[in-house]
């Protein structure tokens, strides 16, 4: 009977799934560059690099991939990756920021101005939009980590307020984006990584 093998069946579906993983860690490869120049190549002084990391090996990325990522980087032969911010509003007048990785400003700015125009959506200009945004960053721990009332109580010195929530099963810390590595490390110190 044609088309029924068991095993060209199994080859088309791993083709497919390796072909997925393989876009992943090429995202995840990117972001852990870009990382590791726009800072320290050391994931300790580096915050973003070390949440970079940090994704990665939650999606089962090799250390060698991870390590050859940073290793390019300071190498210096790596592409040229930069940050690009794009405001603009929603269908309903919803205010969107886009925050963009590439290396080509000008692809990148036509895509995401189709994008927009296709979903009932407008490009803003820089600024329109940023001023009732406020970036925050998130730490997380479950609630087997320790006291609840502990953590809801805990106020990391020298960092000010960090509103806490006590969410079942999860108790969730929203630090300010500055103060986001000083608190995780209090945290830590406190509570376990």
């Amino acid at each position: 009977m044609a088309g029924h093998s068991k095993y060209k069946n199994i080859m088309y579906r791993k083709g497919a799934q390796d072909k997925k993983r393989s876009a992943l860690f090429s995202k995840l490869s990117r972001e852990i560059t870009v990382a590791a120049k726009m800072g320290l190549p050391d994931p300790e002084a580096n915050a973003r690099l070390r949440a970079a990391i940090i994704a990665a090996r939650a999606q089962s990325m090799p250390k060698d991939n991870i390590q050859r990522s940073i290793d390019k980087a300071s190498a210096g032969d790596a592409d040229n990756y930069e940050e690009i911010r794009y405001e603009g509003f929603g269908p309903g007048g919803v205010a969107l920021i886009v925050e963009a990785l590439t290396d080509n400003r000008n692809r990148t700015a036509t895509n995401v101005r189709t994008i927009f125009s296709k979903n009932g959506g407008n490009l803003g200009a820089s600024g329109s939009v940023s001023h009732g945004f406020e970036r925050l960053g998130l730490i997380e721990y479950p609630a087997t980590a320790g006291d609840s009332d502990k953590m809801v109580a805990f106020q990391p010195p020298n960092i000010g307020a960090v509103p806490i929530t006590d969410i079942v099963g999860k108790t969730r810390l929203v630090p300010p984006d500055i103060d986001i590595v000083r608190t995780a490390r209090a945290m830590g110190i406190s509570f376990g990584d």
